[in-house]
Parts: C-alpha cells; structure tokens; sequence
C-alpha cells in the first residue's frame, strides 16, 4: 500500500509543480573552486551601432581580461540594436544556444526567464568569497557590491534576486535650439514645463505668406519631437503620481490621466506643434537641419546633437549654425523633478558547467571595472553605474574638460551627463516583470496610434481613447501579464478547482488500483 501512497504523493507534486505560478530557481551551484587547468571560450552578445570608439572599448576590455586569464577566450558578437539581442536570444533559448554573457536591457531578462532557468541568479556569485564582487582570487581589482550605485543595481532584482549587474545608465534630455526661443521671444528656464515646451512649440507653427515657416524660412518645421514614446509616456504618468505598474505586475496604466496625456498630445499634433520619430525621423536630424526647437532624446544620443555633433545622418550643407543648450526632461511640478533612468546590464546564461558560468561571471564583472566603464562612458553620454569609476581622478578630469574638442569633450555630450549625475536622486526605474516590456511598447504605441489618428482626421475623444486602450491590451496580451508574473502568485479559483479535481482523480485510480489487487488476492 506504501508504494501506492507514494504514487500518490508523486502525482500531487507534479500537479503542483506544473500548476503553481512559481518558477524554481536556477540548478547552478558554485563549484568549490574555479578550474584553471580548462580552456574555456565566453561567447559575448553586446550592442553598438555606429560608434567605433566603444567597439574599440570592447576590444581593449576582451584584450586586457584575456592577458588575466589566458585561458578564457571572450567571442564578442556585435548588434545595431538591443532589438536585436532580445529576438536572437529569445529564439536561442529553445535550442539551448544561448550567448555566455550579455549586455540588454532587464525587462528583456525578465522575458528570457519565464518558463524556463535560463539566467543564473547572480546572487550567489556576487557573494562568493573567492570570486564574488572584490573576490579574494579575483585576477583584477574587482568592484564591492556596495560601490555600484543602489537605484541601478535595484533594477536588476527579479523576485527578490538579482539576475544582472547594470552596466551603463542614461535618462533622457531636451536639446534645444537656443538661439530660435530667443528669436519667439521667450528665454530658456533651468526647468522647463510641459506648458512652457507647448507654448513656444505652437508659437514656432507660424508661417510666412509663401508657406515657408517664419522661424526658419523653410518648408520644414517640427517645433518639437520626442524620441521614445514609451518613455515620454512613462515619465508624464510618473510626473502626475498616475498608475503605470506596480511592482509584481498589475497594469494601472489605463486610467484618467492616461487620457487626458493623450487627448493633449493629440491638440499639439493637430497643429504642427509635435510629432515622434517613429512619424517623422530621427530627432537629431531635424535639430541640426535647423528644422526644430526642442528635441527629446536619450543623454546616449548627445553625440548627434546640435551643429558640432560628432556624428550626424544629414550632410554637411544642410547643418544650420545654432547656439545648443540642454535640460531635464520637461516636468509637471519644477519643485518635484522626476527623470527616467534607464541602460543596458548584464546577465550571465546557464550552462551545463559551472565553471563556464564562473568564467562568464568572471568577465561580466570585468565589464565593471573602472577602464571599461570610463571608456566606455566617454564615448556618449552615458554614465558609469559604480561610484568608485565616477570618483576616479580620470573621470572627473573628462567632465572638466567640456568644450575641449567636438569630438570626446563635445559640450552637449558633457553638458548632458551631468545633467544626469546631478539629477541621480530625481531618478526612477519602472518596475521589472515578466510582460514589463510589452507594457513599455504599449505605452508609446497609444502616443504613436494617436498621432497617426489625428493626421487620418480622426477624432481623437474619449471613444476614441477607449477604443485604443483596447485595442493595445489585446495587441500586447496585457490582460495576462498579471496572472504570469510574480514568482509566489497564488492560484486563480479554475486552477484551484482544476488541481482538486486532478488530485481526486488520482485518488480514485490508486483505490481501483488497491481494490483490484486485493481481489485478485482473495481469489
């Protein structure tokens, strides 16, 4: 009978197993020392689009970690974009050739991990002694744990452990054309206003008799473009203390406020006034033609913008001469600044070896090292995620040196980094869950359906807006992110009803089991 309850029990378990929302954690265990004596090749995913001096940043770190460890080969594998990761891992995961070590962003992370102990929680290996963040047998001068910046590392937590190290962060700004708000007579505050950023931009739509627009005598005039949507979204939402996510996943972004952000934007897009890229191109582009006033784009992009830009997609005879200056992100409330932080981190894939795994985590923390992180941060205008590159001699003599050149001390570069480190405590990550960035893309996808709306003559009105919040809840699959999320959700009622009834079926077999055994027995 004994073997029968066990039958039993076995049954329970797996029921509950493939029932229950929670996922188990990772099979990787730290092996009590790191093999020397094996070669090991670290396959590398990282991103870059057209900046040769961060792949040369790549290259300096693989170099110097492989003259360390002569016996760990780093194969870096470059993309235009983080995109690109994410769809080449997710297709990766199924046939269990996924990359050693990669730089993305960790809303995908939390994508790659359901279903599936894809990334090792990096906990445990952060913690090691030996090998862990300032490990004793650490080949280089390892970074503490507590030398990475709090609000960053946060970020990296999914259900209660981390599964990343950050590796560089940025927030967004607004390059201004300076010398065209002072030409619509309005002066350029330390904080601008979503107000004040309409009101010029509608002031900027006038046009000459001839149809050229009065501020440049062009044809072309976007007074004000926005880059992401999705964060130009988020951070109003942020902005007006409105619903966009909690932290185990619920969806709170369909809401009044959601709205009434929405139904504005649409009156500005009606009138010229603003538009997106997705719409019309990249921000940088119209900026430097002379063709805006205020484009919004990532601290990372700074390189392209403004008449010295290093980097430019337009030719040279169509650059306009104007004097750039930078802010924050416009805000509701210029007492109460709040600023999207946000950038690439690390992870480390699960492999049959553990100490594959350590050789990963031993280059992945190299990435943390005060070279890669200053070199790498001097490339654009990102910012070192460990308080130890930033306080480096190195680092603060870069930021001294804005306006030195047009190409690594670029002003606006420079200018808009610190507008990031003296804004660090005005900072905010968006909550991480399995689902997080479909939500994200929902978020700039009803700005951009809204946008499309108005230049089709649609009425955009709270039918409208109805309609599109639908209409995205069933493109992004939001009404099950909530239900797949969190690591310990309970049951729903029909899993509850469905896994009794599993279990009373098992119950039922083992007695005809029993019963049929003892017949046979008293025949």
């Amino acid at each position: 009978m004994k073997k029968y309850f066990k039958l039993l029990l076995a049954g329970v378990l797996l029921l509950c197993s493939g029932c229950h929302g929670k996922r188990t954690t990772s099979s990787f265990a730290m092996p009590a020392s790191f093999d020397t004596s094996k070669n090991y090749e670290v396959t590398f995913w990282a991103k870059n689009d057209t900046n040769k001096n961060q792949t040369a940043v790549y290259q300096k770190a693989i170099n110097d970690f492989e003259a360390l460890y002569p016996n760990i080969k780093i194969n870096i594998r470059l993309y235009t974009d983080y995109g690109k990761i994410y769809n080449d891992v997710i297709t990766n995961i199924s046939t269990n050739t996924t990359p050693d070590v990669c730089i993305t962003y960790p809303d995908h992370i939390a994508t790659y991990l359901s279903g599936s102990d894809t990334v090792v929680p990096l906990d445990t290996l952060m913690d090691d002694e030996k090998y862990g963040l300032g490990g004793s047998d650490v080949k280089y001068d390892s970074i503490k744990k507590d030398e990475i910046i709090p609000e960053y590392l946060q970020e990296c937590m999914l259900n209660g452990q981390y599964y990343a190290l950050p590796f560089m962060r940025s927030s967004e700004v607004v390059y201004i054309n300076a010398d065209y708000v002072h030409q619509l007579g309005y002066e350029i505050p330390d904080v601008l206003t979503w107000d004040y950023i309409f009101e010029v931009s509608e002031a900027a739509t006038k046009k000459n008799v001839d149809g050229t627009y009065a501020l440049n005598g062009q044809n072309v005039m976007i007074p004000f473009i926005y880059k992401s949507t999705d964060n130009m979204m988020i951070q109003m939402l942020k902005q007006k203390g409105a619903g966009y996510a909690d932290e185990n996943g619920n969806i709170e972004i369909f809401n009044d406020d959601t709205k009434e952000i929405l139904g504005e934007i649409a009156s500005h897009v009606e009138t010229g006034a603003f538009s997106t890229f997705k719409i019309s191109s990249y921000p940088a582009n119209f900026l430097n033609a002379g063709q805006c006033v205020f484009a919004i784009d990532s601290t990372a992009g700074s390189t392209w913008m403004g008449t010295d830009a290093p980097l430019s997609d337009i030719a040279e005879e169509n650059k306009v001469d104007f004097k750039t200056e930078v802010r924050i992100v416009p805000q509701y409330d210029v007492n109460d600044p709040k600023m999207i932080s946000q950038g690439p981190s690390i992870c480390v894939f699960n492999k049959d070896d553990p100490n594959q795994v350590v050789a990963s985590w031993l280059f992945a923390q190299y990435l943390l090292s005060d070279d890669v992180q200053i070199g790498y941060s001097e490339t654009e205008g990102y910012v070192p995620v460990t308080s130890k590159a930033r306080n480096t001699e190195s680092y603060q003599s870069y930021l001294s040196s804005e306006g030195k050149d047009h190409d690594e001390h670029y002003s606006a570069k420079i200018e808009a980094t610190k507008l990031l480190l003296d804004n660090v405590a005005h900072t905010f990550t968006t909550p991480v869950f399995n689902g997080s960035a479909s939500l994200r893309d929902a978020a700039g996808q009803m700005i951009e359906d809204v946008a499309k709306g108005v230049r089709r003559h649609k009425k955009v009105d709270d039918a409208f807006i109805e309609d599109e919040f639908e209409k995205v809840k069933s493109l992004y699959r939001l009404d099950s992110i909530s239900k797949t999320t969190s690591v310990d959700t309970p049951l729903p009622m029909e899993s509850k009803l469905l896994l009794g009834s599993l279990v009373f079926a098992w119950i039922c077999i083992i007695v005809v089991i029993f019963l049929r055994k003892r017949n046979k027995r008293e025949i």
